[in-house]
């Protein structure tokens, strides 16, 4: 590979998640748009291209809106919308561009207002009485199922897909998926930016509000405000810069982004597993690497259950060993292959725009070796994922520079 076809990570930035009441949905991209300019030792007059991502105000024009605000220079903006996986989509589309030739450093931008928005709902249309349904709509031909034959409120969802996961290899239980809540919470505490820095005990996890079994509410993604943004450039450029700028730039060795193939059956359940084990065997080929060259994950750990099928969905673990792998302590931060340092979505907080740069913000201070207190030892490889449901998954991996 040239130079020319490196995409390499310059600079990233992440607000802290959590209330910002007194901050606008612009004024949090802003802050993350700058500090990762600042980070990478550019200013906007540098940048060729700008992916901004929102999914909650998606018609609103984010990416206009966040140039009036730090440096309108007519470059293109691309507004991106795709569920979970906004802020995974807004990177690599600025990663495209880069890698097209077509500039030398592009901006991706993921932004969300979420603080106080409750329970995230897929479906809840309206019926127009309890036994009798009519068609309407595009849709018409077929009845929505929130209420009927299950659920599209994504708690309700996960919770499904969790348990499918056990009765079809065993070893799941309500207390395997406390503990891997446990684990993340434990791990918020070592980050200042996460929304929720506070452990909790096994049992109050288990004894909290229960939102849909076996997920407890401390066992839920928390809406939040934040942002996060990342600037990259192509090898090429990098060349130019100085030895300090090449030293913390992190390789983007994959950069993969997958929706649901096409698959004969019922499309009741969402199939969160095939396409992000399609991203992720599509990733690890791109990279040239395997599941057991990475020293760090951060997965889309939405809820406590999602966490489990992805260990097996990212082969992290042999197919239908994802309760034997979690039960190992390989994902705990002194484990062999820590999953979620951050604290995860459960406790950094999911502003669902910023989740995608998010979690890749978190490999590179690892990468870079300025993670603080949670530093993986020794880091050179992470993988970042998400997942959102409709669906999207994006997959990357990034290694560590060697200058």
């Amino acid at each position: 590979m040239s130079a020319s076809d490196e995409i390499w990570i310059l600079g990233i930035r992440m607000t802290k998640f959590g209330k910002h009441p007194d901050l606008d949905t612009v004024d949090l991209a802003a802050e993350a748009a700058l500090g990762a300019l600042a980070d990478a030792g550019v200013t906007m007059a540098d940048i060729g291209v700008l992916a901004a991502g929102n999914l909650m105000n998606a018609n609103a024009g984010i990416g206009q809106q966040l140039q009036k605000q730090i440096g309108q220079t007519g470059i293109p903006v691309y507004n991106v919308a795709n569920a979970c996986a906004t802020g995974a989509t807004a990177l690599r589309t600025a990663i495209m561009a880069v890698k097209a030739g077509e500039v030398d450093y592009g901006m991706a931008v993921g932004v969300e207002k979420l603080s106080g928005a409750g329970l995230l709902a897929g479906g809840s249309q309206q019926k127009q009485s309890d036994d009798v349904w009519a068609p309407k709509g595009r849709y018409g031909a077929v009845a929505p199922i929130d209420g009927r034959i299950g659920t599209e409120t994504m708690p309700g969802v996960f919770a499904q897909i969790g348990t499918e996961y056990g009765h079809k290899y065993g070893g799941t239980s309500f207390e395997l998926f406390a503990k891997i809540s446990e684990k993340n919470h434990a791990h918020s505490t070592l980050n200042p930016l996460a929304a929720y820095q506070k452990r909790f005990t096994l049992e109050q996890i288990m004894n909290d509000v229960m939102i849909a079994y076996p997920n407890t509410r401390p066992m839920c993604s928390a809406n939040c405000d934040g942002a996060a943004a990342a600037i990259v450039c192509n090898g090429e450029t990098l060349k130019s810069l100085s030895l300090e700028q090449r030293r913390r730039a992190v390789k983007v060795s994959a950069s993969v982004l997958t929706t649901d193939p096409y698959e004969e059956g019922c499309q009741v359940l969402p199939n969160v597993n095939t396409l992000t084990r399609n991203a992720a065997a599509t990733a690890y080929e791109q990279a040239g690497i395997g599941p057991g060259d990475l020293d760090l994950v951060e997965l889309h750990d939405c809820f406590a259950t999602a966490e489990l099928v992805h260990y097996d969905n990212l082969m992290l673990c042999d197919e239908g060993g994802a309760a034997e792998f979690f039960n190992s302590g390989a994902t705990w931060r002194d484990g062999s292959t820590p999953v979620n340092v951050s604290g995860g979505l459960q406790s950094k907080g999911h502003p669902i725009a910023a989740t995608g740069i998010a979690n890749i913000w978190e490999i590179c201070h690892h990468l870079r070796g300025e993670a603080g207190d949670r530093q993986i030892k020794n880091a050179t490889v992470g993988l970042a994922h998400v997942i959102g449901l409709g669906s999207a998954c994006g997959v990357h991996i990034l290694e560590k520079s060697a200058a």
